[in-house]
């Protein structure tokens, strides 16, 4: 396995034994660059996954990469500086290494394979969790990839727990190893489960004990609680954060802290108030306007961020910004609930609904 840099300014995308980690989690259409960039901005994560670009009938050239990693133009790191890594998926091995090539060429520093997502339509086209099915087939393309690529590059796998039984991991982590994966990401649930809780972590450290390379621990770590208690079921020392990271935006400084990564700096608990979100939502809306010039489809964002955060019901005040047609009458009402600490405020007009801003997945 390639050896990680450390110094701030040579730091790699990479996981290292021994090296506690935190991830951002690669979600389409939800981590996207403006997301990623705020993230890195509040701090905590090590290095942070692309959605995936989609490898299918013809290979991605530069352009793909360059419209769709905006991290592309500054090194592939965030303008904070967090590294970046590249997510691949598809299900052809030489496509897939050719795809791999054309990714370092244009800087990229460590590449993911994607063996996790169980997005239907994905499924159906030979992506993504479907290929838990077939182990050997996750050896071959892994095992392409790392064939492709220059040694000093390393290639990592993300998986779940299985299709729809959760004991495949152990061959499938298994065959992900042989190709060459310098390390797993295990999904704490199987592809039928989709994001239902509970996650099933103890899987994960059963795969830790017998694999001689880092496991990233993902799934239902929505507090540092769960982080110890992951740590303690599975004895992982790395960790991936997806929604839990959204809906408490200081977690991972707070886990970083409870890991001694280094340089974590100390935070406060995120309150999840009007007041706390509003400054928030304010820097995404500046980030975004750099790169999307649609206000309706930003404030499907927010709606959409703020329907994640509010997953166990605990921001009530959230329900009345869903029904706010324009991003300024959002930010208006977020607003007017923040001075009322996030009781009721004055019923506003409605405003004509427009035609629907659909969030569109990127590749």
């Amino acid at each position: 396995m390639p050896e990680c840099a450390t110094a701030p300014e040579t730091a790699l995308p990479c996981i290292e034994a021994g090296v506690p980690a935190l991830v951002l989690a690669p979600m389409e259409g939800v981590t996207d660059g403006p997301m990623r960039a705020l993230m890195s901005e509040i701090g905590g994560f090590s290095f942070c996954v692309t959605e995936f670009v989609r490898v299918a009938q013809t290979i991605p050239g530069p352009r793909v990469f360059r419209d769709h990693i905006p991290e592309i133009t500054d090194g592939f790191r965030t303008r904070a500086g967090l590294p970046v890594q590249v997510q691949l998926l598809g299900g052809d091995p030489d496509r897939l290494a050719q795809a791999a090539r054309v990714a370092v060429q244009a800087g990229a520093q460590a590449l993911d394979l994607n063996f996790g997502c169980p997005a239907r339509t994905v499924n159906r086209h030979d992506g993504g969790a479907l290929l838990l099915q077939h182990p050997d087939r996750i050896r071959a393309i892994v095992s392409a990839v790392r064939a492709a690529l220059p040694g000093e590059v390393p290639v990592s796998a993300k998986l779940r727990l299985g299709w729809d039984n959760a004991s495949a991991i152990h061959v499938n982590a298994e065959r992900a190893a042989e190709g060459g994966a310098a390390w797993l990401t295990i999904h704490a649930r199987t592809k039928c489960q989709g994001y239902r809780p509970p996650a099933y972590w103890k899987p994960i450290g059963e795969v830790r004990q017998r694999l001689g390379i880092p496991i990233v621990a993902n799934g239902e770590i929505w507090t540092v609680a769960d982080i110890r208690r992951c740590r303690d079921e599975t004895g992982c020392q790395h960790f991936m954060l997806g929604r839990g990271a959204l809906a408490s935006p200081t977690l991972a400084r707070a886990a970083a802290r409870e890991l001694g990564i280094r340089g974590a700096a100390p935070t406060r608990t995120f309150g999840r108030t009007p007041a706390e979100w509003l400054p928030l939502l304010r820097r995404f809306i500046d980030i975004s306007a750099a790169v999307v010039d649609s206000p309706a489809y930003t404030a499907a964002r927010i709606k959409q961020w703020l329907r994640m955060a509010n997953h166990d019901g605990g921001m009530a005040w959230a329900d009345s910004l869903m029904r706010r047609q324009s991003l300024q009458g959002l930010l208006d009402h977020l607003g007017a609930l923040a001075a009322t600490d996030g009781g009721d405020v004055e019923q506003q007009p409605r405003q004509d609904a427009p035609t629907p801003v659909a969030c569109p997945a990127i590749l």
